[in-house]
């Protein structure tokens, strides 16, 4: 059907600067994948982020599948993940030979907390995965990395939905041991539609990961008379701690990387513009007893989805009369992991986490996407209003 606010996949629009950039990084860039761009992005994002080492890649999946290399997991090693994320958040680690183990999350915050994860420690926990989902900034994020440093656990920060977010002026990303981050078309901040960012704390994942991310490529280690013989370069395997890792491609372009190093001028301002929207319409609806926001006003949070859960199990009544009567796409999002067929199938389907369950089967995610104009914003908060003196 025909909507008056859809559901969009793209987050937002390009500025006539960031357009040119496009352009003249298309003409310019020599090669159009590894060059300077590439290095230049990654210098910007670590001065912005407060990292010492950060890696494009050419998507976020591609720098989970690179972390689940690095954790190096053995047989009967478990990894602690929300049952209620996206699903690449988990399945690169399963492949790598790691066994999920479902925490639930914390009923008003909608993600992870440790008391939570401190439920699913065992002897047996190789990692945690720290999702900071819709936006949010997990509150005790400091705690759960602290603890996971004092339990030999290794924390990846899932960070895709969350950048610029901030706690005690302390960028997401940056307290676990391996921060991951995505430019996906419907993110706050997107390098045409795909792109990611790898950080890490340690030098020693740091220096494989080029070779990981490229083709094993790396310089020879005896001197040549000229570039192209033997060969451009010498291909080698990398090695972390005595294991052979293979190496993969997941190059990020020239174009998209240009694109990126602009964007971080202004993803502060995205952010501060969908917070300042996102306070305004949740606070225009709170004396509503029908919808249940996460309001947080601080840099904490990004809202990079506006979500709400749904009392009275009135959800689908609420989804139905906002499409049919209003013209308005609100979707349901994130499925629970272990109610996946994918996981199913894998025998992960136990999962125990009642709170995920319930807000998955009561939220509703508006549309919210940063280049939707004020009056369509006003236009959503009339609808809602209406909607909700109705099923009242």
């Amino acid at each position: 059907m025909n909507f008056k606010i859809k559901f969009s996949g793209r987050g937002h629009n390009y500025t006539e600067k960031e357009l040119n950039i496009v352009r003249e990084a298309m003409q310019k860039a020599d090669p159009l994948t590894q060059g300077v761009y590439r290095d230049k992005f990654e210098e910007k994002f670590c001065e912005y982020i407060g990292s010492k080492y950060s890696f494009t890649v050419s998507n976020a999946t591609n720098a989970l599948e690179l972390t689940a290399q690095l954790c190096l997991f053995n047989e009967g090693d478990e990894i602690i993940c929300p049952s209620h994320t996206f699903t690449a958040s988990l399945y690169p680690f399963i492949k790598k030979g790691a066994k999920p183990v479902w925490a639930d999350i914390d009923e008003e915050t909608r993600v992870i907390s440790l008391e939570n994860i401190k439920k699913k420690v065992t002897n047996k926990t190789k990692a945690i995965i720290a999702v900071h989902l819709y936006g949010y900034c997990i509150n005790d994020i400091k705690e759960i990395a602290d603890y996971a440093k004092e339990k030999n656990i290794l924390l990846i920060e899932d960070v895709a939905q969350a950048l610029g977010t901030e706690i005690n002026g302390k960028k997401a990303g940056t307290f676990g041991d391996f921060g991951i981050f995505s430019f996906h078309s419907h993110k706050n901040m997107t390098t045409l539609g795909e792109g990611g960012m790898l950080i890490v704390k340690e030098k020693k994942y740091a220096d494989i990961i080029p070779l990981l991310r490229h083709n094993g490529h790396t310089s020879f280690d005896f001197e040549r008379d000229y570039y192209w013989q033997p060969a451009m370069g010498n291909v080698d395997l990398p090695e972390l701690e005595g294991n052979i890792l293979f190496p993969n491609n997941y190059c990020m372009g020239e174009i998209e990387c240009a694109l990126g190093i602009e964007l971080l001028e202004r993803i502060d301002n995205m952010n501060n513009e969908k917070r300042k929207r996102a306070i305004f319409f949740i606070d225009s609806l709170s004396e509503n007893k029908l919808l249940k926001f996460h309001r947080i006003e601080s840099k904490q949070h990004n809202y990079h989805l506006l979500v709400a859960k749904v009392n009275n199990n009135k959800r689908d009544e609420f989804i139905n009369k906002m499409a049919f009567e209003k013209g308005i796409q609100c979707v349901v999002q994130y499925y629970p992991l272990n109610r996946y067929d994918f996981y199913k199938k894998l025998n992960y389907n136990d999962a125990g986490c009642p709170n995920a369950d319930s807000f998955y089967d009561n939220m509703i995610s508006f549309p919210f996407q940063l280049w939707m104009s004020k009056e369509e914003l006003n236009y959503m908060l009339k609808s809602t209003k209406e909607v909700i003196e109705q099923l009242s």
